[in-house]
């Protein structure tokens, strides 16, 4: 099987690294992909935000699989382009994939599928904002409609600065705070079927203690040990059905990775978000876990031939992101980055890098994620936080307690 994987971050390593494992991928190539992403693949320099551009590579490869890693290239109708090109595609079609693009599309199909939710406004005025946010109260919860690199949302106990960030979207989702733990779950879906994924937590906050401005994700683990029991049966009876079913009835069947962020309330899990792909830093524990080819798993799912749940391996995997210097405001790039060597129990994944000459160097907010793997969740986070003390980055951070 030849593999054409499109993307350049953390999430987009694991998927290489993981069908790089797969003996039935004979070749695998990335576009754009990064300095690590090449150790494994054979990267071409396409704009991932080109549909003509990255079906024309497929077609120039002749690939049998083309895996879509971030949202944007989904929303922008790179999936469309390669279904029509002739090619199979691992991602939703553009309009599938506005379950991510929209919160306010996504809050519809999740009322329509009576999926549960926390209660929400829609607004485009000030005027609308205002009542919404009195209407719920603090903790405000403030999403931006449309994509934000998982950056998007306030959660904060000061009204004037949850009016001042819907004020600078067009337009906002305004709901009402879920209490209890965040968890990810992630579905296979083929169109029609879907299988779960382990779940996974990840910490978005940028500092010790969830204390911070939000992130796209400084680190994740799996699996909760502490997650109720059939949480996983639950949120697939129903969110998961309910909602690839609401979207087939639309005419938008859903083939590709549905990721669900929940909160575990007191009154039951209720669904935070929608991703229409695999979530980072989550991806890169879950991959290292996943026992399962990851090939023939993601070529089901894009041919409407899944089949049984995948199987994981036992043991625990922990990741802890690097982060450059000012992120997620305005992080500094260009920075030199060393000692990446891998430890019997740990590797890294490479999310923002490029190369500078001979040097490699940051090239992005969340510059490496460190995957470490154990028998159990503390020895695979002393794996971890092992081998980010190795490594040297001026003026880089990362949280401290990550999985603790």
């Amino acid at each position: 099987m030849r593999v054409l994987v499109i993307g350049s971050g953390g999430r987009e390593h694991a998927l290489c690294r993981s069908l790089s494992l797969d003996p039935q991928v004979s070749e695998l190539h990335c576009a754009p992909g990064n300095p690590g992403i090449a150790q494994v693949a054979t990267v071409h320099a396409v704009d991932p935000l080109d549909p003509g551009e990255v079906a024309a590579l497929a077609g120039r490869l002749r690939v049998d699989l083309v895996v879509v890693g971030p949202e944007a290239p989904l929303v922008a109708g790179v999936s469309d382009a390669v279904r029509e090109a002739g090619f199979a595609c691992f991602g939703p079609s553009r309009d599938a994939a506005m379950i991510e693009g929209s919160k306010a599309f996504a809050k519809e199909i999740m009322q329509a599928a009576d999926v549960p939710t926390a209660r929400s406004r829609t607004c485009t005025t000030e005027a609308e904002a205002a009542a919404a946010l009195d209407e719920f109260g603090a903790p405000y919860v403030v999403k931006d409609d449309g994509l934000a690199a998982g950056k998007g949302v306030v959660v904060t106990g000061d009204r004037a600065q949850a009016l001042a960030h819907a004020l600078a979207c067009e337009r906002v989702v305004i709901e009402e705070y879920l209490d209890g733990p965040e968890v990810s779950l992630f579905a296979l879906c083929d169109g029609s079927t879907a299988v779960p994924l382990q779940l996974a937590q990840d910490f978005k906050r940028a500092y010790d203690g969830d204390e911070g401005p939000n992130t796209g994700g400084m680190g994740a683990y799996t699996p909760l040990p502490w997650a109720p029991d059939g949480l996983t049966d639950q949120v697939m009876r129903e969110v998961v059905h309910p909602t690839i079913a609401e979207l087939s009835r639309r005419g938008l069947p859903y083939q590709g990775v549905l990721y669900v962020g929940l909160a575990l309330t007191s009154k039951g899990p209720k669904v935070v978000e929608f991703n229409a792909r695999f979530g980072d830093p989550e991806a890169q524990v879950i991959l290292d876990r996943l026992e399962t080819p990851l090939g023939g798993l993601l070529m089901a799912s894009a041919t409407g031939e899944l089949g049984l749940d995948p199987v994981f391996k036992g043991g625990s995997a922990v990741t802890v992101v690097i982060a450059a210097e000012h992120y997620p405001e305005a992080p500094v790039k260009g920075d030199a980055i060393a000692g990446l060597e891998p430890t019997p129990d740990a590797y890294v994944l490479h999310a923002g890098t490029t190369q500078d000459g001979d040097t490699l160097v940051s090239n992005g907010g969340r510059v490496l994620s460190v995957v470490g793997h154990g028998p159990d969740q503390e020895s695979a986070r002393r794996a971890a936080y092992d081998l980010v003390g190795r490594i040297t980055m001026r003026g880089s951070f990362h949280r401290t307690d990550i999985a603790r």
